[in-house]
């Protein structure tokens, strides 16, 4: 859901790194995961992660905010917010963006603070439009690259611009991967203004899931505002395994409601 070319060079410019993107198999190794820390970690986890809450959907108004094509630049500020509200989303990260973020950090916090991780391929092509082998390529070995930074195995995927089709699910399924699509567009990456955003955004009705870029300043600095409006209607925002009240099927599509 986006124009890939000038959102790469936007991501260049705002200092996502100007080093090249370098290929998991190539990548320098990432410092280990303290064992003590990694098991506290896992020992509070659901089967499958992420990190369990008591939140029942059958009864609360939950809604899935969900951003992808991080981590970058303002995905640390993005955490400041929800960590501010105690609140929880899933992000659907590229495994070039993961590479580029020297030491994991920013998915390492993503996981230490109790959010989801999701697949959104390596370098966001239509995957439709791939042989099997290059297919393959982009989901698994994004998965095994988070799965090496972080200790924790990513459950759900998102597939670059909604494109998909029965090749696709059968490669999530192979990956242990349930397909995640929406039903709230943003279109932050089109009309990057905070205003129009966080309107599109809270129009969200129970059980929906909203997709946004956590790679876009201004939908950064819309948060506020869509969690203010949500708060003010009595929902809450949650992951994607939360909205459903387990972890996703693999293989099988979610679109929110």
């Amino acid at each position: 859901m986006r124009a890939w070319a000038l959102s790469l060079a936007l991501l260049i410019m705002a200092g996502c790194g100007t080093q090249p993107v370098i290929h998991p198999q190539l990548a320098r190794p990432q410092a280990p995961i303290d064992p003590k820390t990694l098991a506290k970690r896992l020992e509070a986890m659901q089967p499958g992660w992420p990190a369990a809450r008591r939140i029942d959907c059958g009864h609360l108004k939950c809604v899935a905010l969900t951003f992808d094509d991080g981590p970058g630049p303002y995905t640390g500020k993005l955490l400041d917010l929800l960590r501010a509200r105690n609140m929880r989303a899933t992000f659907f990260v590229l495994g070039e963006m993961v590479a580029a973020d020297r030491g994991g950090h920013l998915v390492r916090r993503i996981v230490a603070e109790g959010h989801e991780l999701g697949n959104h391929s390596w370098s966001h092509p239509p995957l439709t439009g791939l042989p099997d082998e290059r297919l393959r390529f982009q989901l698994r070995h994004t998965n095994e690259l988070v799965e090496r930074v972080t200790g924790v195995r990513m459950r759900v995927m998102r597939p670059p611009y909604g494109a998909t089709n029965h090749r696709v699910v059968a490669e999530a399924r192979r990956e242990g991967l349930a397909q995640i699509l929406w039903s709230v567009d943003t279109l932050d990456w089109r009309d990057p203004v905070p205003a129009i955003v966080a309107r599109r955004a809270s129009k969200a009705k129970a059980g929906a899931i909203v997709l946004m870029h956590d790679v876009h300043r201004t939908t950064v600095q819309a948060v506020p505002t869509l969690l203010d409006v949500l708060e003010k209607r009595g929902c809450t925002p949650v992951t994607i395994s939360e909205l459903y009240g387990r972890t996703p099927v693999p293989g099988r599509t979610y679109m929110g409601g």
